[in-house]
């Protein structure tokens, strides 16, 4: 069993910050890339920003300079630090982990359950 949750969703104003995290927990051996997802209404989900085991990173141009994600590899989580956070980031944010679960020969994608970020003046 693997379970991604997400937390640190909330209601924020216009230019303000907000940050999220992830934690996987279960049967992991390890975990290779995790990733921010997001989808708002009536729209299709996309990547926000992704992290992979070394750190190295990846954002949408819609975030860059205002989003930074980070690993901590020892616990299984990523987080989302998000600034200057303007209307159109108001969302559900998805946590996303490409991971190898003990006992397994490959790597699977899981999910988390999503968490509301509702920017709004």
């Amino acid at each position: 069993q693997v379970q991604l949750v997400e937390s640190g969703g909330g209601l924020v104003q216009p230019g303000g910050s907000l940050r999220l995290s992830c934690a996987a927990s279960g049967n992991i051996f390890r975990i290779n890339v995790m990733t921010w997802y997001r989808q708002a209404p009536g729209k299709e989900r996309e990547l926000v920003a992704s992290v992979s085991s070394d750190g190295s990173t990846r954002y949408r141009d819609s975030v860059k300079g205002r989003f930074t994600a980070s690993r901590e590899n020892a616990k299984n989580t990523v987080s989302l630090q998000m600034n200057s956070l303007q209307l159109e980031d108001t969302a559900v944010y998805y946590c996303n982990a490409n991971l190898l679960r003990v006992g397994s020969p490959y790597y699977s994608d899981y999910w988390g359950q999503g968490t509301q970020v509702t920017v709004s003046p």
